[in-house]
């Protein structure tokens, strides 16, 4: 039974992409996690905290479906059931349905009613949530959605997420920050009418000097997409594209004057 207290959080974060092991050593030299092998056959990623997502090969059924390779976040919940129906009822659909993985939960993929995939799992055990404050954590997830107002209704009924705050960029509309009480998540933002972008998250991972981390990204076949650049607040960040395709994102906690 998952403790209340992480419930509507992001809990784990995966990598489904194309070559495996080859993610593998860009993601440990650009980011420095380590890695563990599960029980002989699922990878995980470890930060200084202990392990906190894992990666994969793309699975054939998402290949078919058109998915490219990407990183998804599960976000825990107290029965991955009772939230697929929720899902469905809210104008969603479920993508992969509630399936048992032996000691570690049960689990399943959902998508919004806009679009955006996201996975959930109602844990076997207690996991004590990361401080995402340390680099080699997650920090932050951040949508981009047709309809902002629509997502968080959905997300809203599914996972209590809830809307703190917001903040006017001008040209692009206003972006939304969610959370749960006071802990804020991520960001919503509307997806401009004339970029292709997909309806999608986006992961942050905190680094302790983003320009080197930059760099080393870019060194090991990285494509920058965006920045770095400083958001309001003073942190810094950078959008990127892995070797294999798959979008991340990079983030650096304001520096103390």
């Amino acid at each position: 039974m998952a403790n209340a207290n992480i419930l509507g959080r992001y809990v784990w974060h995966e990598l489904l992409t194309s070559d495996p092991k080859a993610a593998e050593g860009f993601y440990t030299d650009v980011v420095g996690w380590k890695t563990q092998v599960f029980e002989n056959q699922y990878t995980m990623w470890v930060s200084s905290q202990g392990p906190m997502g894992g990666v994969m090969t793309l699975p054939e059924p998402a290949k078919k479906m058109g998915a490219p390779p990407h990183w998804t976040a599960y976000v825990e919940v107290a029965s991955t059931d009772a939230t697929c129906a929720d899902a469905k009822k809210h104008g969603g659909k479920v993508y992969v349905e509630p399936m048992d993985i032996p000691t570690v939960g049960r689990m399943a993929v959902i998508a919004d009613p806009q679009g955006a995939t996201i996975s959930i799992i109602q844990s076997a055990s207690d996991m004590a949530p990361h401080d995402p404050t340390k680099p080699g954590e997650f920090c932050w997830g951040e949508l981009v959605t047709t309809d902002v107002d629509g997502a968080l209704r959905f997300y809203g009924a599914l996972f209590g997420w809830q809307k703190l705050s917001d903040f006017d960029m001008g040209p692009m509309g206003k972006y939304t920050i969610y959370g749960k009480g006071d802990l804020q998540l991520g960001g919503i933002f509307p997806k401009p009418k004339d970029q292709p972008m997909p309806t999608a998250f986006l992961h942050y991972t905190q680094v302790a000097e983003l320009d080197t981390a930059v760099a080393r990204a870019k060194a090991k076949g990285a494509k920058l997409l965006n920045g770095p650049m400083e958001v309001p607040g003073g942190a810094r960040i950078a959008q990127l594209m892995d070797p294999q395709g798959a979008a991340f994102a990079l983030h650096e906690e304001a520096r103390k004057k």
